[in-house]
């Protein structure tokens, strides 16, 4: 495969340009480096039909054939990692060997969720009847996937419905394509055309998707405003949904913590990937005991954490991957200067034109501060003063978003009580951004619903359905 060729979209099995392309920009110099197809209406109808054809013979393939040609294309990814890496990063930011890695995970995940098998549930085995309910394919999977974790996201939603015997229509974002297009290329050559057909575009073809009368479901990880206008089009012919959303997750640090021993663990939940993850720590409620020493622990980490160009030796951190999120991060750390809240910047930015904002923590904001209320999806980070559980707890729930938290605390027990009490799909204890294919992952409130990976994710993607046998 090769990286440095011309870019097509993945259509019943073949290679496919398209009449215009779309800008592709370095976000760590805000320069258009490449383009992608954007694909026309006829094209996505093509996408669309041959998805729904293949789909009458793929959901007859035996699933142990179809769980092999998934490992197969686990090989794959694993076998290119290294070098897509270098793409990935030219196109979303984030530095070379963390960009290896989502790819090798991206690799690993679909070996996992090969594995997996639907059960069937026997509800009586007599002489008069035997009953059982089994799981079958939807149908056609209409797939979106975001610009964080372009390659990563894209596999939870490719390895499970294929798994199940659908087939599938996916799209990246218009800010990431370039390597999920690499990545259709790739599998071309593995499953049958039209079972995963990879199309891109600009902003105006997702709803077209959404709304398309091909699709029988829609897998759609974004933010939480896009989301409901997902679920608005879905509503239309009443398409089965998964939403995976957005977040302001809250950690809570006790006092008993050894800060030494976890500042590090709490500052890369809360910046890894240039804290662009709808899981990370975005409110931080520290005990008004230890709160002094860990704001000035995760100052001196962020001072020393350099944030550059991720194709640069020692780059830790890179860019906010797009202009329009930069804007919005910058917008709200203007509004926290405006309201002279006390902000500590990590270390110095490059300048030029990337999309570089500084490492920030946030001292103590008012818990009504839009850096507290709102979803920044870059490194700010509000910390927040507590004395009372009760009172912590109620406020870290005082969200419309439900998505994950954390609990820090040398007592299990009591950071388990207390992960309990939290309205999130997700607790970490005393540990953060952990997910497993063998683990459902979902959200709670206007974080989504649904669930991606584990056994629930992949019933996501198929349909109970009983049958009843009478006997003679």
């Amino acid at each position: 495969m090769n990286l440095n060729d011309n870019y097509e979209m993945t259509i019943d099995g073949k290679g496919v340009t398209a009449p215009s392309m779309i800008d592709v920009v370095n976000p760590a110099n805000g320069d258009v480096f490449s383009q992608a197809p954007d694909c026309t209406k006829e094209q996505l109808d093509a996408a669309v039909e041959s998805s729904r054809k293949a789909f009458k013979t793929w959901r007859k393939v035996p699933i142990e054939e179809r769980a092999a040609l998934l490992k197969k294309a686990g090989d794959a990814l694993l076998a290119q990692a290294s070098d897509m890496a270098r793409l990935f990063t030219r196109e979303q930011g984030r530095p070379v060997e963390a960009a290896e890695q989502e790819i090798m995970g991206a690799g690993q995940w679909l070996h996992a969720v090969a594995q997996m098998r639907p059960p069937v549930h026997v509800s009586e085995d007599s002489d008069a009847q035997h009953i059982e309910t089994r799981y079958v394919p939807l149908g056609v999977i209409c797939a979106i996937a975001p610009w964080n974790f372009p390659v990563n996201l894209a596999v939870w939603k490719i390895a499970p419905a294929l798994l199940a015997g659908n087939t599938m229509v996916l799209k990246p974002s218009p800010f990431t394509p370039l390597c999920t297009l690499k990545m259709g290329e790739l599998f071309r050559d593995i499953f049958p055309p039209g079972v995963l057909n990879i199309i891109s575009g600009g902003d105006s073809l997702g709803p077209l998707m959404t709304a398309h009368e091909g699709f029988d479901k829609i897998s759609f990880t974004g933010s939480t405003a896009t989301g409901k206008s997902v679920m608005e089009s879905a509503s239309k012919d009443l398409k089965r949904l998964t939403l995976e959303l957005g977040g302001n997750d809250a950690a809570i640090v006790l006092p008993d913590v050894d800060v030494n021993e976890v500042a590090q663990k709490i500052f890369f939940g809360a910046f890894f990937n240039t804290a662009q993850i709808c899981v990370a720590t975005k409110r931080l409620y520290v005990h008004e005991d230890v709160y002094d020493q860990l704001r000035d622990s995760l100052a001196a980490i962020a001072k020393g954490v350099k944030v550059g160009d991720g194709t640069e030796q020692g780059t830790v951190l890179g860019p906010i991957q797009n202009k329009r999120q930069y804007d919005r991060v910058m917008n709200l750390l203007d509004d926290a200067k405006a309201n002279d809240l006390q902000l500590i910047e990590g270390a110095d930015i490059p300048e030029g034109g990337g999309y570089f904002v500084p490492v920030t923590i946030v001292d103590n904001p008012p818990e009504d501060s839009r850096v507290v209320q709102e979803e920044a999806f870059g490194p700010i980070l509000p910390m927040l003063k507590f004395d009372d559980i009760d009172d912590v707890i109620e406020r870290a729930n005082d969200t419309d978003y439900g998505l994950a938290g954390a609990v820090w605390s040398k007592d299990t027990d009591k950071a388990v009580e207390i992960a309990h009490q939290l309205e999130t799909g997700t607790v970490w204890i005393n540990q953060n951004l952990n997910l497993r294919p063998d683990t459902t992952f979902g959200g709670h409130k206007q974080s989504g619903f649904g669930s991606e990976n584990g056994m629930e994710g992949l019933l996501e993607f198929m349909a109970p359905q009983s049958v009843y046998v009478a006997k003679a």
